[in-house]
């Protein structure tokens, strides 16, 4: 049996670590003390926290279902979906921790430019998909002409976002449901 990679360890464990103590929260010491591998080991694999940071970021980015965003259903169904979805990832991980790309927003001045290039593109794609929904939802009469698809898709997850940092400060999802339809309902036609 094949033993799970150092670089692997160390990537797994510093999702944890940022998502449970924020970038600047954490040292290297705390994140190769989770990974169980010695502090020396890091610099073996990553030239600094940053750098680590920021493929963390892009990770998760890879990690995130825009499956809900494709299919048969009236746009703004799918868009409900897969904000729905997102909710559920942060669930699944502990909303008193919030969404991973939220924190990392949140510390992006002081995290550093790697950091804040990585946070920037996940947000510059995820806005893309977004808005292409959007755009049918337009072009099919059922979402608002009034802005630009990209202009809203950046308010959904603007939205969608705040109402994740609302329920981090409570430990609780149950407004954000209701935040969520809220801001799909401002997008209506």
């Amino acid at each position: 049996m094949p033993r799970p990679s150092v670089k692997n360890k160390l990537i797994e464990s510093a999702e944890d670590v940022f998502r449970r103590q924020g970038f600047n929260g954490a040292s290297v010491q705390d994140i190769t003390g989770a990974a169980g591998v010695p502090k020396g080991s890091f610099y073996n694999h990553f030239e600094s926290k940053q750098a680590l940071a920021a493929e963390i970021v892009r990770r998760y980015a890879r990690g995130t279902d825009h499956s809900m965003l494709q299919g048969d259903a009236s746009p703004l169904e799918r868009l409900r979906e897969h904000f729905l979805t997102q909710a559920g990832r942060t669930r699944a991980t502990g909303v008193e921790f919030g969404c991973l790309l939220g924190t990392f927003a949140g510390e992006c001045a002081s995290a550093g430019d790697q950091v804040h290039v990585a946070v920037r593109e996940v947000l510059d794609a995820w806005t893309d998909a977004v808005a292409d929904v959007i755009e049918a939802g337009q072009a099919a009469g059922e979402i608002t002409t009034a802005r630009p698809a990209r202009t809203l898709a950046a308010f959904l997850i603007d939205s969608f976002e705040g109402a994740a940092l609302r329920a981090k400060t409570y430990g609780d999802q149950s407004n954000l449901i209701e935040q969520l339809d809220i801001a799909l309902a401002a997008l209506r036609a």
